[in-house]
């Protein structure tokens, strides 16, 4: 069987369908072997019966992502990835963003400047469209899938992103034809117009009034629009962070009826409510920091949104993590300290305490089992996104980006410890119980027992196929 470059020994695997105990050999950066009693490797960890587990694959996250609005991400390719790392992260797919009036290539090539070699995991690229001209719709953009770029994401909200219905339609025909994966960030632009004119011109401007700009209904209604095109064109498309009960149902009729749409949410959605957005005189707007869209819902939503990751409603579990400091002038207040809800910067950070957040307050409080964990996590977002096998899976072959876990700590969440560039995290006091102890990426420790060890340039760009995600299933849903 010759050397091992490395062997993880005494692990308790787990995978998204099945738990066994292995030693795991590792060779050029890929899983070799796994068995028991496997001969000694050049370098060895004892998981001692840890959890080992796929490297997590967050597949919504926004770096050094150019934005219109004089606002700027605090993480780049290397903050951003060593972030991720430090939290069980081994694949980031972050977005080559198109302005109207700019070629889809040109922000691809853009983007790929910005990552340059700062990368610290592997990586790959979902576009955002917003302006579907008849050349990107038929040159540009079957191109790009063809070269490796086989999702992307749509807009139907953001006056500087948005597409109408018949551009959605248009662009949907493309991914039907070419096998793309469609992500849909489903709320309706007017009626959130309708309800901010109003809200402003009541003199209602601190933070909080974001989520009474953004009911669930706007979302509901772009959501039941969004799968109403869908089935037109006959095309899987993803929604992207679901927040609540509304929206859950119309994506659970839809997987009842057997058509292809599946589910994102993400741990706002899980930990945080519209509560966290600030008091009406929320005089430093501290209520900023919580900022994002669709926002965070009531206590009861939450709720809803545990039974959707049980029930098998949402395939996958992203942190949309977007890096606006709260301080300084190109963060959540870059228009100014006394700035409307309507002129904040959208997004909050997260990609660190994504999974510990979910293996915490999920797995070890029983409310998904370990295999959803990974499911959700790691494999049904490599699958979806054209990696898999490569990633996402413990098996002979697979890129050795591996994760053991420490359980059963007593900790909380702090923005001190945490390796990203931004200044706060939404997440501030909540306990967790698990956290990475070592974390691989292609086999190169780059994460162990508290110390970030990873090195810029080490992540690769990756060319993602066309995706392969199951049909989706929900539990006890009727046939």
């Amino acid at each position: 069987m010759g050397e091992f470059d490395l062997v993880i020994r005494n692990a308790r695997c787990a995978t998204a369908a099945e738990v066994f105990e292995a030693d795991i050999g590792i060779r050029d950066g890929r899983i070799a072997a796994l068995a028991k009693g496997l001969p000694a490797g050049r370098e060895e960890i004892d998981a001692a019966g840890r959890w080992v587990l796929p490297g997590g694959v967050d597949g919504h996250c926004h770096l050094d992502q150019p934005m219109s609005d004089g606002s700027a991400m605090a993480d780049d390719f290397l903050s951003g990835t060593r972030s991720a790392a430090c939290g069980g992260t081994t694949t980031v797919l972050p977005f080559a963003c198109q302005f109207k009036g700019q070629s889809l290539r040109d922000a691809v090539e853009d983007y790929h400047r910005r990552a340059g070699d700062k990368a610290t995991i592997d990586y790959a690229f979902h576009l955002i469209v917003s302006d579907p001209t008849p050349d990107v719709l038929e040159r540009e953009l079957p191109e790009l899938i063809r070269e490796g770029y086989t999702s992307f994401k749509i807009y139907m909200t953001y006056d500087d992103l948005k597409l109408d219905d018949r551009q959605i339609i248009d662009v949907l025909a493309v991914a039907r034809e070419e096998g793309a994966m469609v992500m849909v960030h489903a709320e309706n632009t007017d009626c959130i117009a309708w309800l901010t004119e109003r809200l402003l011109k009541a003199g209602k401007t601190a933070p909080r009034y974001h989520a009474d700009a953004r009911p669930m209904l706007v979302e509901r209604e772009a959501t039941h629009r969004a799968i109403s095109f869908a089935e037109l064109v006959d095309v899987p498309i993803l929604i992207v962070h679901v927040s609540g009960r509304e929206a859950i149902e119309q994506i659970q009729w839809a997987q009842n009826n057997g058509l292809r749409i599946y589910g994102e949410t993400c741990p706002q959605y899980l930990f945080l409510t519209a509560d966290d957005l600030g008091l009406e005189d929320d005089e430093h707007r501290h209520g900023a920091k919580c900022i994002c869209s669709p926002p965070p819902r009531d206590k009861a939503n939450q709720q809803v949104v545990w039974d959707g990751l049980e029930s098998g409603v949402f395939q996958v579990f992203s942190s949309d993590h977007a890096p606006f400091k709260f301080g300084g002038p190109t963060g959540k207040l870059a228009a100014g300290p006394d700035a409307s809800f309507d002129q904040i910067p959208n997004g909050i950070p997260g990609l660190e305490t994504r999974l510990p957040l979910l293996f915490s307050h999920g797995v070890l409080a029983g409310r998904i089992d370990i295999n959803q964990f990974v499911a959700l996590t790691s494999t049904n977002v490599a699958k979806m996104y054209g990696l898999y096998p490569r990633k996402g899976s413990i098996g002979i072959g697979a890129d050795a980006d591996l994760v053991i876990w420490d359980t059963g700590l007593h900790r909380h969440i702090r923005n001190d410890d945490l390796h990203h560039e931004v200044d706060y995290t939404p997440y501030e006091g909540i306990p967790v119980s698990a956290w990475p102890a070592v974390t691989l990426s292609r086999g190169r420790v780059v994460w162990r027992d508290g110390r970030y060890v990873g090195e810029a340039g080490h992540g690769q760009f990756l060319r993602c196929e066309l995706p392969t995600p199951a049909r989706p299933k929900v539990r006890g849903a009727r046939s």
